[in-house]
């Protein structure tokens, strides 16, 4: 088996991220790691030819990326760029977004890495790419194609890198990793480390509901019992959820078991209502 580690940030290199999770303890090197940014500049190679201006709204490693892939970076609309490419980067003020704007007026392709809202921080979430898009998007009335999780773009970047067969996307988000396993056809393990609680979990939407659930990575390791749903009860393993009274109840509530018993059957009641 490879792994591939798959981030929607476009503001490092693949590089930077493989040192950071190897000083984390996870042996990485740079052709471990797959970028939203790597997928973005990828389809704009793919798109225009060598040499074509592209207006990056982002970091220099966005912009490195974009000359390795043959095309030119630029930072006016002067420079009459083809495209715009953006990735969050913390210096992008509205003097960028202005030249952005100029340039998709006039027609320019938009690529951007994700449009996710926030980005995760010490302090809490602050305003992540997608915050900086929906202000583009305000002002021009354009959308940009996305290629990041849960578009397919990554997806088929991460699968080619590591030439998957049976796919596993890993991850703590419903909404992008989550999501864009089902959108690639791959199975998903969540794991409750993030974003995601037990609540939002149970209400999860139709093509946003893991395959399997694991409190943390440490759930790779263990075994995932079918769930087998009859009715208006669920089992997995030795645990067990029902309805009583019109709420989803579990013999085993704090285990990895009894959630998933309790998820496939509040699934399955939803689906039926």
């Amino acid at each position: 088996m490879r792994a591939a580690y798959v981030t929607n940030n476009a503001s490092r290199r693949p590089a930077a991220v493989a040192a950071h999770l190897t000083e984390l303890g996870i042996p990485a090197e740079a052709h471990d790691v797959v970028t939203s940014g790597q997928a973005a500049v990828r389809l704009l190679a793919a798109r225009f030819p060598a040499g074509s201006a592209v207006l990056v709204l982002g970091t220099e490693a966005l912009a490195e990326q974009v000359t390795e892939a043959g095309l030119r970076p630029v930072r006016t609309a002067e420079e009459d760029p083809v495209a715009v490419v953006q990735g969050l980067a913390p210096d992008t003020g509205w003097t960028q977004l202005a030249e952005a704007s100029v340039v998709l007026r006039r027609g320019a392709f938009w690529v951007a890495g994700n449009t996710d809202s926030t980005y995760p921080s010490p302090r809490g979430p602050l305003p992540g790419n997608g915050a900086l898009v929906a202000a583009l998007t305000t002002a021009t009335g354009l959308r940009p194609v996305v290629t990041g999780k849960p578009e397919p773009a990554l997806h088929r970047e991460s699968v080619e890198r590591v030439g998957a067969q049976r796919p596993l996307v890993v991850g703590d988000r419903l909404d992008t990793d989550v999501l864009g396993a089902v959108r690639g056809g791959a199975d998903s393990l969540l794991v409750l480390t993030g974003v995601v609680d037990r609540a939002a979990l149970l209400a999860a939407a139709p093509g946003s509901r893991p395959t399997y659930v694991a409190a943390d990575l440490r759930g790779l390791l263990a075994p995932q019992p079918a769930v087998v749903v009859e009715g208006d009860v669920a089992t997995c393993g030795p645990a067990r959820a029902e309805l009583v009274d019109g709420e989803v109840r579990g013999s085993e509530d704090d285990s990895v078991e009894g959630l998933r018993a309790q998820c496939a059957l509040a699934w399955a009641l939803a689906d039926r209502a």
